[in-house]
């Protein structure tokens, strides 16, 4: 573990979430086909996970596979189900050693049967613990919204709400994980600056930290990288700059 004298726990976000790019360019940059450079970004969530631990991130969200992936070659979507399998079975006694809570949240109904009993099985062994891995898998957060929508129709109709005005936390509490509190830093690899249709409704006051690292070089200094960044910022909510704010840049730590 790196130094971490000017990362005070306070400073530390709670939740970071990920949005894992680069995969296929840096596959081909190395003559390699897609999936191998999917193999290798596996090997980083494995490493992002233990820094996630080491620095005391409890919550880590990871967009693994979205709505929009569906549409790429079958080859590779086959390849990469086999390959979120494989993950789940290598890694599934290492997260109830580590006490740390698997999820998968998305429209689950897509995923092969095989790959949704496997997600069920890992989700109830590890169900007890606090620290929490997210996975996003056959996620849209257009379609997490719209999912909650009709769920909110669904149990009008059905009498299980009133007739009220639906508020932004009755809302919230229909969304897949409504638990999990908001990202407080989204981090994106490889250099593109969009949310690309991730935690669309969670992300409203989130902090952005784009790197043009690709995914499966990313390392624990371009993740302390990220915390440091974060750890400067003074995050308002739409209010005023708070008490110490060290100029435009936000507060020091």
């Amino acid at each position: 573990m790196l130094p971490t004298f000017d990362l005070q726990p306070d400073r530390i976000p709670r939740h970071v979430a990920m949005i894992m790019d680069g995969n296929g360019r840096w596959a081909k940059s190395r003559g390699r086909i897609r999936l191998q450079g999917h193999r290798a970004g596996a090997d980083t969530v494995a490493r992002v996970l233990d820094y996630c631990a080491d620095y005391g991130v409890q919550y880590l969200t990871l967009y693994a596979f979205s709505t929009e992936n569906w549409s790429r070659p079958k080859a590779e979507v086959d390849g990469l189900m086999r390959l979120l399998g494989s993950f789940l079975e290598d890694k599934e006694a290492e997260l109830v050693e580590k006490r740390c809570r698997f999820r998968a949240i998305g429209r689950r109904g897509d995923l092969p049967e095989r790959l949704q009993r496997l997600i069920a099985r890992v989700e109830e062994r590890t169900c007890e613990f606090e620290r929490q891995l997210v996975v996003c898998l056959s996620y849209g957060g257009r379609a997490e919204i719209v999912d909650a929508a009709n769920r909110i129709a669904a149990d009008a109709r059905a009498g299980r709400i009133g007739t009220d005005p639906i508020d932004e936390k009755a809302f919230t509490s229909y969304l897949y994980a409504p638990d999990v509190p908001d990202p407080d830093l989204i981090i994106r690899t490889s250099g593109e600056f969009r949310l690309s249709n991730f935690l669309l409704w969670e992300a409203a006051y989130s902090e952005l930290y784009v790197t043009p690292v690709l995914w499966p070089d990313f390392g624990e200094e371009d993740f302390v990288a990220a915390l440091r960044d974060y750890a400067a910022r003074d995050r308002r909510f739409g209010g005023v700059a708070s008490a110490g704010a060290a100029g435009k840049g936000g507060q020091t730590c």
